[in-house]
Formats: structure tokens, sequence, C-alpha cells
């Protein structure tokens, strides 16, 4: 199988990523190896949107975000679940409410939709469940759409988060303002040190990011959700400048970086992303898939391989567990979405 996979994609190393969409130069010469068998670990939740393993080796629980509850669950790796807390001052609205979770020592980080904003707050988890709130950043655009929302801390020990540009599209481009960004910070929400222009703002030009992942070589990828062409998945340079709203997709311009990976939005409609054995794996939205994206040792993309495609509905969360699985949540109860018996759910996705 890992043959096969290899000159199918030597076949494909000039070809779209897919039917239908730009095409995505790339000298990656990779393996596409198929996962293992979905098996449930927790059902009946409610737009779980994002997953965070607590520090404690393998066996450690998960922190589970539910959006428009404002729950936070603790869930179990033998699927027990249980509620931490509901947060106060979030406001669900359309795509908001809380959405990030990240974890480092005794702090927890959440991202969430208030009344005025989405901001990021700091918690301390301990016995007696979360105490010591702290708001970190605040006066980040919000509205009912395209409000970013993921937490994840990079291998350099500081905290990046996503923003949306909130439907006005001009944000992406402005540097003054935190819509429509990456941002890295310290602990207590100060602009990381060697951040590119001394503020919170890493990366700019983008519309909404989802999904965040670093490879074994510390390169980090963003997933971002096009207007009406084109998806998108970029490697992701300090001050880079990612083109929306002038370019969606490859613009091959010199003032914007091009995307390694483009989807029609049919497709994908991508959201939570992680990175385990070689690939991203990236949740689809709209695509009802989870992307597999083989990666070379430039950072490069291989052909992107669908997976599960149309059996689980809206996948939107995607974590890689302690122990090398990954662990992928649906969104099917968000609006959008078809509920089945069991929705929503989170699976355990076994890697070779």
């Amino acid at each position: 199988m890992r043959k096969l996979w290899t000159i199918m994609l030597l076949a494909a190393l000039t070809a779209c990523s897919s039917a239908g969409e730009q095409v995505v130069p790339t000298a990656a010469v990779v393996d596409a190896a198929a996962p293992g068998e979905p098996e449930d670990v927790a059902t009946g939740l409610a737009v779980p949107w994002a997953i965070e393993f607590l520090p404690g080796g393998a066996d450690s629980d998960a922190l589970v975000t539910e959006r428009d509850s404002a729950r936070l669950l603790r869930v179990s790796q033998s699927g027990d679940v249980s509620e931490l807390a509901t947060i106060e001052g979030v406001r669900p609205d359309g795509e908001g409410g809380l959405m990030g979770v990240a974890a480092k020592g005794e702090h927890i980080f959440l991202y969430f939709t208030a009344e005025q904003d989405n901001r990021i707050v700091r918690y301390t988890l301990g016995d007696s469940g979360l105490s010591d709130r702290r708001i970190l950043v605040q006066g980040i655009p919000k509205a009912a759409i395209h409000n970013g929302g993921r937490l994840e801390f990079g291998p350099d020990g500081y905290l990046y988060a996503t923003t949306g540009e909130t439907g006005d599209r001009d944000l992406a481009q402005r540097r003054d303002s935190l819509g429509g960004k990456i941002l890295r910070m310290t602990v207590d929400g100060a602009p990381a040190p060697g951040n590119p222009f001394g503020t919170l703002v890493y990366s700019y030009g983008h519309r909404n990011v989802q999904g965040l992942a670093w490879d074994d070589s510390g390169r980090l990828y963003a997933s971002e959700f096009g207007a009406d062409a084109y998806d998108e998945v970029n490697l992701i340079k300090p001050g880079a400048n990612y083109g929306w709203p002038e370019v969606e997709g490859r613009g091959d311009d010199d003032r914007f970086e091009n995307p390694i990976v483009t989807w029609t939005t049919a497709e994908a409609s991508p959201s939570g992303m992680a990175y385990a054995n070689g690939s991203l794996w990236v949740g689809a939205l709209r695509g009802e898939r989870l992307w597999q994206v083989p990666l070379g040792r430039d950072g490069s993309a291989g052909k992107p391989v669908a997976r599960f495609p149309d059996r689980y509905g809206r996948l939107r969360a995607v974590t890689r567990t302690p122990g090398g699985a990954l662990w992928v949540g649906t969104s099917n109860k968000d609006g959008r979405g078809d509920p089945g018996a069991g929705d929503d759910r989170i699976i355990s996705v076994s890697l070779a």
C-alpha cells in the first residue's frame, strides 16, 4: 500500500489538489498512509468546537469546548464526560461562542465571543475547578460570522490565536486591527518576543483561520476559509501577508504568500487541523470529510486525500492525542448540519 500511494503521488505532482481546483505546484514525494477505522469516544455533545489534552502523559483527559452552550467539558480517553464549567461572559451569536482552548501547566486559555468583542481569557485549573480569571486580550472584532477562534501553543512555548475579519474585509489588511490575523503572545497576553511588528500580530491578510498545526521541523501551517472560490492551507511566515481580500487562493503576486493547498469551497470549509505521521489532518465542514495532506521534508504538500467522506457529517475539531491517534469532533448541531443519532460526537482515528 505504501508503494502504491507513492506512485500515485508522483503522478500527481503537477496536478490540481482536486478536480476543479487551482494548480498548486509541489515537489513533495510523500506517503499518504491510510488511517485506521474510526471509533466513537463520546456522543450526545453539542457543537464541540475544540479539543485540548491536558498535560500529564498518555492517559491524560481532554478539555472540550461547546460553542453554543458555553460549557467546558472534561472527557477521559475511555469516553467519560463531565462538565467542568459554564464559562461566564460568553455570548453565542452565529459562528461565535465558546471556541478555542489551550492548556499549559496549571493554566487554561479560552477564546470566546463576549458582549462586545472576542477575547482570550486565562484560568487556573485546580481540584475545585477553574479560578483566577484573567482577561489577556480583548477588543478582537466580533460578528455573527468569521470570528476565528483557534488557540494553540507552539513549539516555541508561545500562545497563538487565530482571528477572523468578521465580514469587514478591509480589517485583514490593517495591521492596526486584530481582525483577520494570526496572533502570537506570552502566557500573560503580551506580544511575544520577536513578533514582526512589535505587536500581537504575527501574520495578516487572513479571511478566517480556524486551524493551526506545526510539523516536526517547527513549521507552522494554517487552514483558512475562502469565500466563493478556494479554501486554503498556508505555510505561515512571520510578518507575511496572505492576501485577503485582494487574493482568494493562489494569486502569484509578489506582495502575498501563495497557499500550499487549495480546495473548492464545496470540498472543504476547513476548520480544525493537526499534524501527525507526516501529514496534516484537516476537518472539513461543508466538505464533510477529513482531509489528509501529506507533507514533504521541505514542508511542501503532496496530493490531499479525502478520508471518511459523507460518513460523519461536518467535521470541525481535530487534535492529536498523547498516544499519537487523532480525536475528531463533529459539528452537525451548528445550524448548518443534519444531526444524526448520537450527534454531536468525538471519534478516535488510529494512525499507522
